[in-house]
């Protein structure tokens, strides 16, 4: 199962997921059919968590989601999946979790990568667009995950069990 090749957040009851709607990014709310699209097109998924109050969401979203050549490069390579927070603090919760088991600081925007069947082999919070804060460009984040999956995806995929199991 595939959904359009669209924003489908225009009719999400959250305040946050409506502030995403517009954006480029072909984003998805939290839903069995968001994860059925990912294991139908064996892609990863590319999860995104944050609320409406948070700086560095808005940030994030200004200097990538809003951006059509970032936006392009998340919309070929991952289903992208938006969730608030606020609305749902058990999704928030399993995957800060995880990060913080990675040994990550936690923080929103949460930015997860996670297998096609929705567990997480790596992640974390803001990314700038460009290279700066000792972080990474947000697009040499997304083709190093788009890399390794490629590669190595069997080992990804063992990673991320072993990370479930202890987490």
């Amino acid at each position: 199962m595939t959904l359009p090749a669209q924003n489908l957040l225009a009719e999400e009851a959250s305040p946050y997921l409506q502030q995403h709607s517009g954006n480029p990014v072909h984003w998805r709310a939290w839903s069995p059919a968001s994860l059925a699209e990912a294991r139908t097109l064996e892609r990863p998924i590319l999860l995104s968590v944050g609320y409406a109050a948070c700086h560095w969401c808005h940030v994030m979203a200004h200097e990538s989601f809003e951006n059509d050549d970032v936006a392009a490069v998340m919309n070929r390579l991952f289903v992208n999946i938006k969730v608030d927070r606020e609305e749902r603090p058990d999704i928030d919760q399993i995957y800060m979790a995880a990060l913080s088991s990675m040994g990550e600081q936690g923080g929103w925007p949460l930015t997860m990568f996670l297998t096609p069947n929705g567990k997480p082999f790596w992640g974390g919070t803001y990314f700038p667009r460009e290279a700066r804060y000792g972080r990474p460009g947000f697009v040499q984040v997304l083709e190093a995950v788009d890399k390794a999956w490629r590669e190595k995806k069997e080992s990804v995929k063992q990673s991320a069990d072993r990370l479930t199991t202890h987490a």
